[in-house]
């Protein structure tokens, strides 16, 4: 048994149209309607195998963080260590390789939960060691939502020196590049300066410049206001040369976790996200 559909049939004349009437065979509509009764099926296969597949990226993304949880940054790291964070590394990235950088997650603050960079592990080596420097927290904030090659990249550290600033976070360190997208997972970062800001004193230091027992005078004050704003920016190339640069792998990303790898034996990289800064 055949049943039929309508079409609309225009008449040469003009006038409004007739409807023509097709058959449609049975075996046409035994493949519609078979059609009709597996895609509910597909479509909750795809959704359990998109769950399972998120699963399984989670748990390696967790005994990644896991494996770098008592390291100190990457400061403190045995031999066996380093290879099992390399083993956590590599298997996080194969969820990644192959796709474009995605520059709306990609913007936004990072913050530095493990590296094996030499000039980052400096940083921390000198305050573990030097009674008078501290380094705290340790960002890379990308600015890049609305481009489409690239943006801007600013590492900032957070350090203070024990009794004349804020513990943790009397001052800030920022150095700023520019970044082009060279490759499907390449950037190529072009430094531009460092800047020297965000300088909070400690409570003890105002107390010396201005005695809370006294009234301040307008002298302590503008010394105070001085030290508050100051801000030395030192550029990092000359007028008319070409400035310091270098190739960063960013091995994977997604909207809370960014790896990276400095090209050339610079380092790897392991950011979670955080809130954005001032």
């Amino acid at each position: 048994m055949d049943l039929a559909f309508a079409s609309p049939f225009y008449p040469a004349n003009g006038r409004k149209p007739i409807l023509d009437i097709k058959p449609l065979s049975s075996s046409t509509l035994n493949r519609k309607l078979s059609s009709q009764k597996t895609s509910p099926c597909m479509a909750t296969v795809a959704t359990q195998t998109s769950q399972a597949y998120d699963f399984v990226l989670e748990n390696k993304k967790h005994d990644l963080l896991r494996a770098i949880q008592d390291t100190q940054r990457g400061l403190d790291t045995s031999t066996d260590q380093r290879s099992s964070i390399e083993e956590a590394l590599v298997n996080v990235e194969g969820y990644n390789m192959g796709f474009p950088i995605d520059l709306v997650k990609l913007d936004g603050t990072w913050r530095l939960q493990y590296t094996s960079a030499p000039d980052v592990l400096v940083l921390l080596e000198a305050a573990a060691r030097l009674p008078f420097f501290q380094v705290g927290q340790i960002f890379q904030k990308f600015e890049c939502r609305d481009q489409s090659k690239g943006g801007v990249i600013r590492n900032v550290v957070r350090w203070s020196i024990p009794s004349l600033l804020e513990e943790q976070e009397g001052a800030t360190l920022l150095v700023s590049a520019k970044f082009t997208i060279v490759s499907v997972r390449n950037i190529y970062l072009q430094f531009e300066e460092i800047t020297v800001q965000n300088i909070k004193i400690s409570e003890e230091l105002q107390g010396l410049i201005a005695p809370a027992i006294l009234p301040r005078s307008f002298l302590s004050l503008q010394i105070l206001q001085f030290i508050r704003a100051f801000r030395a920016q030192i550029p990092v190339r000359d007028p008319g040369r070409e400035s310091v640069g270098g190739l960063y792998y960013l091995s994977y990303l997604d909207d809370n976790m960014l790896l990276g790898r400095a090209v050339g034996g610079g380092g790897v990289f392991v950011f979670t996200r955080a809130q954005p800064l001032d």
